[in-house]
This record gives C-alpha cells, sequence and structure tokens, in this order.
C-alpha cells in the first residue's frame, strides 16, 4: 500500500490534467474549476482511507471526530470504501447525514431563539428545488469526487501489486544465482 504523500503526489500532479480535460469536456471554466476542486478534495480529505488513521483523516483537524464511526463501521479497502461508485456515495451519504444533522440542529436552535419559525417541510422542499437547478454542476462534483476516489484505489492497487511482484522476483533472484554456481 502506498503512503499517503504518495497519494498526495499523484493527486497533485494529476489535477491539473484532470481539470483541464473536465474544462474542454464541459466546454465551461465553472465545470473544470468544479470538478478540480472536488477531484482534489477527494484526493487530499475524502479518500477510501477515512476508515483508517491516515493524512486524509488526520486533515480533517477538529471535526476527525466525525468519521469515528464511519472508521468502525468500514473493513479498510473493503467494496464499500474503496468500490467504485459505491465507496464515494457512501462517503457522500454519510457525510451530507452529518450537514443534515447539524443543520436540523441549527434550524431548531433558531427557531427556539425566534429567529424564524420552525418550517422543515419548507426548507426541504426548498432544498429540493435547489438540488434540481443545480442538479447538472452537482454531476460535475460527483464526477471530481469519483475521479479522485479511482484515482486513490487505482494506485493502492499498482503500487501493492507491483510491490508484490518485486517481492516475489527478489525473493526467486537469490535461488537462480546458488543455481548458476554450481
Amino acid at each position: 500500500m502506498p503512503l499517503g504523500s504518495t497519494h498526495d503526489r499523484i493527486t497533485l500532479w494529476t489535477a491539473p490534467g484532470i481539470t483541464l480535460a473536465a474544462g474542454l469536456l464541459g466546454n465551461s471554466t465553472t465545470v473544470a474549476l468544479a470538478v478540480g476542486s472536488a477531484y482534489l478534495f477527494s484526493g487530499l480529505m475524502f479518500s477510501g482511507d477515512l476508515d483508517t488513521c491516515s493524512r486524509q483523516y488526520q486533515r480533517w483537524l477538529f471535526l476527525c471526530w466525525i468519521w469515528l464511526p464511519y472508521r468502525k463501521w468500514m473493513r479498510h479497502r473493503s467494496f464499500w470504501s474503496h468500490g467504485p461508485i459505491v465507496g464515494t456515495a457512501v462517503r457522500v451519504l454519510y457525510l451530507s447525514l452529518w450537514a443534515g444533522g447539524v443543520g436540523l440542529l441549527g434550524a431548531w436552535l433558531g427557531s427556539q431563539l425566534g429567529w424564524w419559525m420552525w418550517q422543515p417541510w419548507v426548507w426541504g422542499s426548498d432544498l429540493w428545488q435547489l438540488l434540481q437547478v443545480h442538479a447538472e454542476m452537482l454531476f460535475w462534483i460527483g464526477m471530481g469526487l469519483e475521479l479522485g476516489s479511482v484515482n486513490h484505489s487505482l494506485s493502492d492497487w499498482t503500487i501493492s501489486r507491483w510491490k508484490r511482484w518485486r517481492k516475489r522476483r527478489q525473493a526467486r533472484s537469490p535461488a537462480r544465482r546458488l543455481s548458476y554456481r554450481r
């Protein structure tokens, strides 16, 4: 498995290409910035390694405690944490539940203090309209998040395979040398 610094370097070196490709595909600088930002966020703070005490986990600083239940529930490198599409969807859903819970708590507290009326059904309707209006941009952001996750999983898989191959090759190498000396 590669080090966190290796993942970071791969993410940072590939981000300009991903951003440029997204801008060309989406024919928009807004799309390019959305995908590039989501890609960097996914690679540096939102990868499948949030289920371990990784660099990505530690970058959440004082908010890292929100990932403790996730760490307990997810097995490292499982389909649910590193799987294509599923891993990203699980993390987005998990973080959305936290954000929604905090948002509802803040809204309730504001209504108790008399700042606004308690109308969760209206807020839900407004949120749904907001999601529909920005559906295309949310798609591009999702693509950036998924590309960052795929980058992470591919580098895990590729580097682990390479290390395993190199280890096997080195293990066979001394035996071959001994057989030639006889």
